[in-house]
C-alpha cells in the first residue's frame, strides 16, 4: 500500500469523549469521532450510548444519514454502545469491525439492516482511508489511518495493543511518516512520548483513556504541536 496520498483535506470532529473539549457538547465515557471527507463521511466508534452520540452529532451539524461508513475499533461497550441506537436512524451504512467481535453482535448488526465487513488484516475502507487490521493479543483492535498530503493521520479508539505499536504499524502500512496521532492512548507509559518523537510523529491529540499524566507529558513535549482534544474538538488537515 505505497500509492500516492488521496485525501487532500479532512475534518475530524470528536463527537463522544469523557474529556471535555467544547462546553456545548455532552461528555460520556467512551470515544467516537466523525471523519469528514470530500466524498464520504466515516463514524469511527460510536461511544457508550446512542442518546449522547446522537445529541453531539446534532450539535456538530451532522445528521445520521450523513454517515456512509462506521468503523468500530474493538469490542468494548464504550466504543460500540451507540451503534444500535444509531442504526435506528440510519441503516444505509457499512459497518467495519474486527473479526474478533462476538458472533451474536455481528448478527445483531446484520439484523438491524446494516452491511457488515469483518476485518482481520489491513484493508482500504475508502479512498485514502485504511484499517490497520486487527492488532494486539488479548484485546484485538483496529485503528484508522488517513493518508493526507501532510502525512498519515492515525486515529485510535483505546490503543490496547500499545499506541507506539499502532503508530509503527501505520508507518509500515503506508511507508510514510505520521503527521498526527489522536484518540485514546490507553494510559501509556510516559516513554511513549519519546517513542513518538523517535518515530517522527509531528502532532499529538490524545484524549479518552490516555490519562492526565500522559496527556500532560505529551503536551509538555510537543508544545505548539500538541492539540488539546476532547468532545466537540474539530481538527482539520489540508
Amino acid at each position: 500500500m505505497k500509492d500516492k496520498p488521496t485525501v487532500s483535506q479532512v475534518k475530524i470532529i470528536d463527537v463522544y469523549d469523557n474529556v471535555e473539549g467544547n462546553a456545548g457538547f455532552k461528555t460520556g465515557f467512551g470515544f467516537a469521532c466523525v471523519v469528514l471527507l470530500e466524498e464520504e463521511n466515516i463514524l469511527f466508534d460510536t461511544g457508550g450510548d446512542a442518546p449522547t452520540l446522537l445529541a453531539n452529532l446534532q450539535t456538530a451539524g451532522i445528521a445520521p444519514e450523513d454517515i456512509d461508513r462506521i468503523v468500530l475499533s474493538h469490542a468494548h461497550a464504550d466504543h460500540y454502545g451507540g451503534l444500535m441506537g444509531f442504526l435506528e436512524k440510519n441503516t444505509d451504512v457499512k459497518v467495519y469491525l474486527p473479526a474478533a467481535f462476538p458472533d451474536s453482535f455481528k448478527e445483531e448488526v446484520r439484523a438491524a439492516g446494516a452491511e457488515l465487513e469483518e476485518i482481520e488484516h489491513p484493508v482500504a475502507i475508502t479512498k485514502g482511508v485504511y484499517s490497520t487490521g486487527m492488532l494486539g493479543d488479548k484485546i484485538k483492535e483496529q485503528s484508522l489511518v488517513i493518508d493526507t498530503n501532510e502525512g498519515l493521520v492515525v486515529i485510535t479508539g483505546c490503543a490496547h495493543p500499545g499506541i507506539a505499536h499502532i503508530v509503527q504499524a501505520a508507518k509500515v502500512l503506508r511507508d510514510k511518516h505520521v503527521y498526527l496521532a489522536m484518540g485514546g492512548f490507553h494510559r501509556p507509559p510516559l516513554s511513549a512520548v519519546e517513542e513518538f518523537q523517535a518515530m517522527g510523529v509531528e502532532k499529538a491529540a490524545p484524549s479518552h483513556c490516555t490519562g492526565e499524566a500522559a496527556m500532560q507529558a505529551f503536551e509538555e513535549a510537543y508544545g505548539e504541536d500538541y492539540i488539546g482534544s476532547g468532545v466537540g474538538r474539530v481538527i482539520e488537515v489540508e
